[in-house]
């Protein structure tokens, strides 16, 4: 009777928690998708760990079950793990210890025998693997004048960088480097380039690029180079170290360096109102 009710309790388990989890899965638009419904398909998870423990319980205690009737009954059941065994025999080719008198060799170090045994298949067949792995290399690399290690790896270098500047080529803005950035001459860029300016550069060269704390920015003399891809550079990367501005690149982004980059460009030739002296080297355009 107690065994009927489990069973019934069980059987009952398991029709409504599928039910419930097939409702649960029609409810999403993409029932399969676990990062849609997570929750559901750890229930369903947890559902079917259950049923396998329940199984794997009921397999224990019916082998248990039985090796206690062939025990009361006298009768000595065959290993369960015998194929094991026989595996292992034949993967070793290991003698049994009733056997060994067939092997002996006549060698006797104080009383410690010596076994002819054969070496283990396994063994044998690793051997065989290596020599063939031996001849495969040496025709490979030395006979047929194969790529070493250092050949591949400048070729897959190579190759990297020529797949970087391609894409780069077609990159995004905010994926502009000082190789790459153009000249912007567009009114937008420029006026977004200008409030840039003002926000972040006015304080060290004022508002007009005539400098204060930093270079004249309307004149032709420039300490680390004029042109839009030095501009940029040290825009990005900062200026002298130790005396020259920080590093924007954490700070703006690559278009907006660009924009900026653009608009100082644009001031070359300007009157500002109080224009400090030349710094650096004239630069002219290449």
């Amino acid at each position: 009777m107690k065994k009927s009710f489990q069973s019934i309790i069980y059987i009952t388990f398991v029709i409504v928690t599928f039910i419930a989890l097939a409702k649960s899965f029609m409810v999403y638009e993409n029932p399969f998708d676990v990062y849609e419904n997570p929750l559901v398909w750890l229930a369903l998870i947890g559902f079917i760990l259950v049923i396998v423990l329940k199984e794997m319980v009921n397999t224990i205690a019916y082998n248990k079950a039985k090796e206690l009737q062939n025990e009361k009954d006298g009768i000595v059941p065959e290993e369960s793990n015998a194929w094991i065994k026989r595996l292992l025999k034949s993967w070793t080719k290991a003698k049994d210890i009733e056997e060994e008198e067939e092997i002996v060799l006549d060698h006797n170090y104080d009383g410690i025998r010596e076994l002819d045994n054969s070496l283990p298949p396994w063994w044998v067949y690793m051997f065989y693997a290596t020599i063939v792995f031996a001849v495969v290399y040496l025709v490979r690399f030395h006979v047929l004048d194969g790529d070493n290690q250092t050949i591949e790896y400048n070729k897959a270098v190579a190759e990297a960088k020529a797949e970087l500047k391609k894409y780069r080529e077609n990159a995004p803005a905010d994926l502009i480097t000082a190789d790459n950035v153009t000249l912007l001459t567009d009114d937008k860029d420029l006026g977004r380039g200008k409030a840039v300016f003002k926000l972040n550069c006015a304080s060290c060269h004022l508002e007009d690029g005539g400098g204060s704390i930093g270079p004249n920015l309307t004149d032709e003399y420039w300490i680390l180079g004029g042109g839009i891809k030095n501009v940029f550079k040290t825009i990005h990367d900062g200026g002298r170290d130790g005396k020259g501005m920080i590093a924007w690149n954490k700070t703006l982004k690559a278009v907006d360096i660009a924009k900026v980059a653009s608009y100082v460009i644009s001031l070359q030739g300007t009157t500002p109102a109080n224009p400090k002296a030349p710094q650096g080297e004239k630069w002219v355009e290449e």
